[in-house]
């Protein structure tokens, strides 16, 4: 093969090589792109709280639970747990309980699932997560910045992050009605109404 046979087919090869790398690079980019956009999904999915979402009704359509004698829940009600670092002891019934502290809110990251009962949580429903009244309980939230009370029903455990001022954690809906959706967190007074529930159907 002469001199510009060589150079031509040099140059052919270079440009075919040229073309498999950008085709490389390409479907190596297309890769990183998929797999960047499924991790901030899942991220955004699993622990990013975002803003708070819109009043799911009006004030006045948000109404107090109205207390029911119910059967201890057939999950939750353990004599005692650990959770982050923390052991807590179930009371034995709700009577009798009054307590005053720091209230926050849980909504949308955890909408739909499952709850200490059993139950699926529901931000739109009025309910309440708290770390030893049996469950399920009845309790009467008071906003002392503000005077506005709402009847709540406990159906899940928790709050667990800041527990040496924290006592309960509202659903979004009851968090709307109290004023507090905004700040986060307010000062209450929670106080157990009757029919007392207890953690046991034996007690």
């Amino acid at each position: 093969m002469d001199r510009p046979q060589r150079l031509v087919a040099t140059s052919a090869a270079g440009a075919l090589l040229d073309a498999r790398a950008r085709r490389l690079a390409a479907s190596a980019s297309t890769v990183l792109v998929v797999g960047a956009c499924t991790m901030v999904n899942a991220s955004e999915m699993v622990t990013a709280p975002g803003p708070p979402p819109p009043e799911p009704m009006p004030l006045e359509d948000i109404a107090d639970v109205v207390p029911r004698a119910e059967p201890p829940s057939a999950s939750g009600n353990m004599l005692e747990y650990e959770q982050s670092g923390g052991w807590y002891r179930v009371l034995e019934t709700s009577s009798g309980y009054d307590e005053t502290g720091v209230a926050s809110w849980y909504g949308r990251q955890f909408h739909g699932r499952r709850t200490s009962s059993g139950e699926a949580f529901d931000m739109y429903a009025v309910t309440a997560a708290h770390r030893t009244l049996p469950l399920p309980s009845y309790v009467q939230v008071t906003n002392l910045a503000n005077g506005r009370t709402i009847v709540v029903r406990v159906n899940d455990r928790g709050p667990f992050h800041d527990p040496d001022r924290r006592i309960i954690d509202l659903s979004y809906a009851a968090a709307v009605k109290l004023g507090m959706a905004g700040s986060g967190t307010t000062n209450v007074r929670v106080r157990a109404v009757e029919p007392w529930q207890t953690r046991t159907s034996r007690w």
